[in-house]
């Protein structure tokens, strides 16, 4: 068998991989869309307008407001993000220009065991440990959005600080010794060349971690509390969509299980949204070959 047949089966393997990976999410949107529908036509701008969540077995008798919902995964996101995207990045950074070779390998290692751990054992940690310290330090209850936010920002932290990494170490290495030749310090390298140059892969890494943030559950349905309301503080308990879903799917029937794949299909529509975003970024990224924005 000659080389380029060889190829040729490869190739057409790997086209029929992908076309297959295509049609399962088709297929997943397909069957989100066509069990939301029930409760898309019966409650409308009800799951908008209701104030709380109580699903009652006649959509009639209940409330489905997701806006609570839908605010509690916005908030515990952005608040983890807040954290871990400035975090992340000092630790790329610091691994990429600062560390010693030893102290880095070592270090490195580390990012990686964090990013290997499964998400209920941060969970369990955040309801042993990090709740009732948040109760007892700041204030009562311990199980809020400011628990879930904690977690969740140590959660994507590794996500972000390997890919940024990997951002850094792309830009090439004649472009940082031709600038440090001219006499400019190292700040003054990673400000103006280095941070500028690595933007896309860094952008790329914090879409990453709001995509993982999004679609937590375990941690989050373990340390935020799970009540559904609109959040005064952070110290408020919050239920999110991911958390809605996990705690309500097993006895959900009717309008109500309809309500809950809507929450599905607002994720996956998040998902596909920051999967096309993260592609953009890449086209755009100078690193990646794409035109980039002329500074």
């Amino acid at each position: 068998m000659s080389l380029s047949s060889v190829d040729g089966r490869v190739l057409w393997l790997l086209r029929l991989m992908g076309a297959a990976s295509c049609a399962l999410v088709v297929l997943i949107l397909f069957f989100l869309i066509s069990d939301s529908i029930p409760a898309l036509r019966e409650l409308g701008p009800r799951l908008v307008h209701d104030e709380s969540w109580h699903p009652r077995e006649l959509a009639a008798n209940g409330t489905y407001g997701m806006l609570p919902i839908v605010i509690g995964s916005l908030t515990v996101t952005l608040g983890a993000i807040a954290l871990a995207a400035p975090l992340g990045l000092g630790s790329a950074i610091f691994c990429q220009f600062y560390a010693p070779r030893p102290v880095a390998t070592v270090y490195r290692r580390l990012v990686e065991l964090l990013a290997g751990i499964p998400s209920v054992v941060y969970g369990f940690w955040g309801l042993a440990i990090l709740a009732p310290l948040i109760a007892e330090v700041l204030r009562p209850p311990g199980h809020s959005m400011f628990a879930g936010i904690l977690v969740v920002a140590v959660m994507i932290l590794p996500t972000i600080a390997l890919i940024s990494e990997s951002a850094l170490a792309a830009v090439p290495r004649a472009t940082v010794m031709g600038a440090a030749a001219l006499g400019m310090g190292r700040w003054s390298i990673l400000r103006s060349i280095v941070l500028p140059s690595a933007r896309g892969g860094i952008l790329t890494a914090t879409i990453l971690g709001v995509a993982r943030a999004v679609g937590e559950t375990m941690a989050v349905v373990m340390v935020c509390g799970n009540i559904v309301k609109v959040p005064g503080s952070v110290f408020d308990s919050v239920r999110t969509l991911t958390a809605n879903i996990a705690l309500e799917m097993g006895y959900s029937l009717g309008t109500h299980r309809s309500a809950l794949f809507v929450s599905g299909l607002l994720l996956l529509l998040t998902a596909i949204g920051l999967t096309l975003l993260v592609a953009w970024v890449e086209r755009r990224d100078p690193l990646n070959g794409g035109g980039g924005t002329r500074g």
